[in-house]
């Protein structure tokens, strides 16, 4: 029944590793190099630790800075609306100019015909979002590892 044909075929694969040395140390060879050079790339290349930072008043944010900013966003959904209207008014007494874009490609294009005072904001979906400025892409992330 079963067990014979289960003895049966573990004494085929006997014979085969027997027969086939030099692929069966490569099998068991290979896997322990490639283990061992990524524990040396990962000793190379330590984890950074940061020490915590202590809470400290940072003063009141100077407005002065952000006079004829303009912060253009993709897609024009409700939330969307909703979150960069927040931002404009609730934190600022002026309010920032805020521009809204029905998709990235025209908001590429307004970044480089205004690219001192202009940053893109594009959201991915309700919790993600990426800043665009005029010359990179910054991710939003709480928590970022080493390579």
């Amino acid at each position: 029944g079963v067990w014979r044909q289960t003895r049966a075929l573990l004494f085929k694969n006997c014979l085969i590793k027997c027969r086939t040395k030099k692929s069966s140390v490569q099998e068991v060879l290979f896997p322990l190099f490639f283990l061992f050079w990524l524990i040396l790339m990962s000793m190379m290349h330590p984890h950074r630790k940061f020490d915590e930072v202590a809470n400290t008043d940072l003063g009141p944010l100077d407005t002065s800075v952000l006079v004829n900013f303009v912060i253009g966003y993709t897609p024009p959904t409700a939330l969307a609306r909703e979150i960069m209207k927040k931002v404009a008014f609730d934190n600022f007494e002026d309010g920032l100019i805020t521009e809204e874009y029905l998709s990235e490609e025209e908001l590429e294009e307004a970044s480089f015909l205004k690219p001192s005072n202009f940053v893109g904001v594009v959201f991915k979906d309700s919790m993600s979002y990426q800043l665009r400025f005029h010359d990179s892409i910054a991710m939003s992330s709480i928590y970022t590892e080493s390579r």
